[in-house]
């Protein structure tokens, strides 16, 4: 499967479940609940994307066992913060991490391990106040680190 591909198909579910958020003037609570649902699933999407552009990655450039490996290993990765997403690209291709610890600064690394940990506190019951707008630019913050992670894998194609 191609890593874009389903990054693409991934988002756009992602987007139609963004589309369906209440209107500001529903019942703050109902916001609220909303808001912490999407924080699970934007997490989620993130986590999902990430695996998909390694696993397509990996394909490309690895015999099958090889990438049956990888998949298996992956089935246990979660929640990337911006450490965790440095090792994992690391460990591919030392190039990557350096990349990315340039990359994954200040506004970017706090929202990918603000989003991680909101979701964690949500997860196991703690009580957290988020609101959809700050999901929602978590929610883009994501979408621009996705692409940049998609360009490491599978550089777009130059004088195109």
């Amino acid at each position: 499967m191609n890593g874009r591909a389903e990054v693409s198909r991934l988002q756009k579910r992602l987007d139609a479940t963004f589309a369906r958020v209440p209107s500001s003037s529903v019942d703050f609570e109902i916001q609220s609940d909303f808001a912490k649902y999407l924080c699970i699933l934007v997490s989620g999407f993130f986590e999902n994307a990430i695996v998909a552009l390694i696993l397509e990655y990996v394909e490309r450039r690895s015999a099958p066992e090889v990438a049956v490996f990888i998949e298996r290993q992956l089935d246990r990765w979660t929640n990337p913060n911006a450490e965790k997403i440095g090792t994992l690209f690391g460990s591919f291709n030392a190039d990557w991490r350096v990349s990315l610890e340039s990359y994954l600064i200040d506004e970017r690394k706090e929202s990918i391990n603000s989003l991680v940990a909101l979701r964690h506190r949500i997860a196991h019951g703690e009580s957290v106040g988020t609101s959809l707008s700050q999901i929602k630019a978590h929610y883009k913050i994501i979408l621009e680190v996705v692409e940049y992670l998609a360009d490491l894998v599978d550089p777009p194609k130059s004088g195109a």
